[in-house]
C-alpha cells in the first residue's frame, strides 16, 4: 500500500485546493502518472503516484483545501488488475464473515448512538450543492461536536473554515441565528421579486490576486505619473526591419515589448531606486534586471519573469515573452517562472486601454503601464500640426522609495529611448 501525499510546493505555499481528480477510485495507475491537479496561490501543480497499482481510496474531494504532507489517496500495489480481482475473490468469503460479525456487534448499541454520527456525516454536503471549504481538522471537529459545517462562519477572508471557527461557533449559537430571523420579514414586506443571480466560489488564484492587490494598496504610498510617446520612428523602424529580423532569428517576430523592456533596463540603470524594494528598515537596491511581463489568462493576471534582460538580445526577449505567454495560457507556468522579478511591465493597450493606473506588483517599487497606440494631432513645431501615432505610458511607484523627480525622470528616459530607437539599439 502506498500513500499519495501533497508534495512540498514552495517555501511560501503551505496548502492548495484540489482542482480536479485525473484518476478515480478503482483506476489503475502507473508509477509517475499524474492522478490529480492541485491549484495553489500561484500555479497549478500535477501530483503523481509514487507507485504503480490501483487507487483504493480518495481521501479528499474536488474543491477541498489540503495541506502539504496530507494523505489524499491510497494506491494498493499490485501486479495488475487480474491479480487484484483474484485477491478480491479469494477474500470475499472472509470479508462477508467479518461484515456479519461487525453488523451483529453494532446491534447491541443504542439507536440514538447510531443516528448521531449519520446525521453529522449527512451534513458534510450542503443542500444547495455549494461545498464549504474547510481544513480537515475543522471537518473532524465539527463531526465530533455534531455541528453542521455549513452553519459555521469563517473568520478567514477567503472563506476557509478552520478549527477555531468550529470552537467559536459552539460558544455563540444565538447571535448567528438572530439576524436570519430578521431578514425574512424584510424580504416579504418589500413585495419585490428576487432578482436572478449566479453565485460562484472564487478560485484560489482569484482570491490571492484580490488579497495581494489590497495589501499593495494599503501598504504602499502609491502614486502614478504619466507621459506620452510618439511611436512614429519605432513603427517605421519595425516596418523596415521586421522581415529581415524574422528571417535572421528563425521566425521570431519583432514586437514592441522588446523595445520597452530594453528601454526599462536602461532607465533602471539610470534610476536604481526604481529597481529597489523595502525590506524592514533596509532599502534593497537590486543589481539585476529580471523584468516581469503581465499576461492575462482566463483565471486572472499572472506575471512570469524574463531573466537577465540586460544580457539578452531583442530576439531572446521576444522569444521568452512568447514562451511565457503560451505556458500561462496552458497552465504550465512553474513557481520559478513567477518569482524574483525586480520590475514589471503591463500592456493594457492590447485590450484597447487608452490610459490606466497600474498597481505595483508585490514588493517591487514600480510598474510601467503601456497603452493603446492612437493617432492624434500633434504640434511638431510652432507652425506645423501632424497626425502621429501616440501612446500614453504610466509609471505607478512607491513614494516611500522613489521621489517624484526620479519617477518623472525614469518615464522621460523611456520616452526618449522609444522615440529614438537607434539609441535604444546601442543601449542593447
Amino acid at each position: 500500500m502506498a500513500e499519495v501525499k501533497v508534495p512540498e510546493l514552495a517555501e511560501s505555499i503551505t496548502e492548495g485546493t484540489i482542482a480536479s481528480w485525473l484518476k478515480q477510485k478503482g483506476d489503475q495507475v502507473e508509477k509517475g502518472e499524474n492522478i490529480l491537479e492541485l491549484e495553489t496561490d500561484k500555479v497549478n501543480v500535477e501530483v503523481i503516484s509514487e507507485e504503480a497499482g490501483v487507487i483504493t481510496e480518495l481521501k479528499a474531494e474536488e474543491g477541498d483545501t489540503v495541506e502539504v504532507g496530507q494523505v489524499i489517496a491510497i494506491v494498493e500495489e499490485s501486479g495488475g488488475s487480474g491479480g487484484a480481482s483474484e485477491k478480491s475473490d479469494a477474500d470475499s468469503g472472509k470479508e462477508e464473515e467479518d461484515d456479519k460479525e461487525e453488523k451483529d456487534s453494532k446491534e447491541s448499541e443504542s439507536s440514538s448512538e447510531q443516528k448521531e454520527p449519520e446525521k453529522a456525516e449527512a451534513k458534510e454536503e450542503p443542500s444547495n450543492g455549494e461545498r464549504i471549504v474547510a481544513t480537515p481538522s475543522a471537518r473532524r471537529l465539527a463531526r465530533e461536536k455534531g455541528i453542521d459545517i455549513n452553519d459555521i462562519n469563517a473568520s478567514d477572508p477567503r472563506g476557509l473554515v478552520r478549527s477555531q471557527d468550529v470552537e467559536n461557533h459552539g460558544k455563540q449559537p444565538e447571535k448567528s441565528a438572530a439576524p436570519k430571523k430578521q431578514e425574512q420579514p424584510q424580504k416579504q414586506d418589500s413585495g419585490k421579486p428576487d432578482k436572478p443571480v449566479v453565485r460562484e466560489k472564487m478560485s484560489r488564484r482569484r482570491q490571492t490576486i484580490a488579497k495581494r492587490l489590497l495589501e499593495v494598496s494599503q501598504n504602499t504610498a502609491m502614486l502614478t505619473t504619466f507621459n506620452e510617446v510618439d511611436m512614429t520612428n519605432l513603427m517605421e523602424l519595425r516596418k523596415r526591419k521586421k522581415e529581415q529580423f524574422q528571417e535572421r532569428h528563425d521566425g521570431t517576430r519583432l514586437g514592441f515589448m522588446s523595445f520597452f523592456t530594453k528601454a526599462s533596463v536602461a532607465a533602471l540603470r539610470k534610476y536604481p531606486a526604481v529597481n529597489a524594494e523595502i525590506d524592514g528598515e533596509d532599502l534593497v537596491l537590486k543589481q539585476f534586471y529580471d523584468i516581469g511581463v503581465a499576461v492575462s489568462t482566463d483565471e486572472g493576471l499572472v506575471v512570469p519573469v524574463v531573466r537577465d534582460c540586460d544580457r539578452k538580445t531583442f530576439a531572446d526577449i521576444e522569444n521568452d515573452i512568447v514562451d511565457m505567454a503560451k505556458k500561462a495560457q496552458n497552465k504550465k507556468l512553474g513557481l520559478d517562472d513567477m518569482t524574483g522579478g525586480s520590475f514589471t511591465i503591463t500592456n493594457g493597450g492590447v485590450f484597447g486601454s487608452l490610459m490606466s493606473t497600474p498597481i505595483i506588483n508585490g514588493t517591487q517599487a514600480a510598474i510601467l503601464g503601456m497603452h493603446t497606440i492612437q493617432k492624434r494631432p500633434v504640434a511638431v513645431d510652432d507652425e506645423t500640426m501632424e497626425i502621429r501615432p501616440m501612446m500614453y505610458i504610466a509609471l505607478s511607484y512607491d513614494h516611500r522609495v522613489i521621489d517624484g523627480k526620479e519617477a518623472v525622470g525614469f518615464l522621460k528616459t523611456i520616452k526618449d529611448l522609444v522615440e529614438n530607437p537607434e539609441d535604444l539599439l546601442l543601449e542593447g
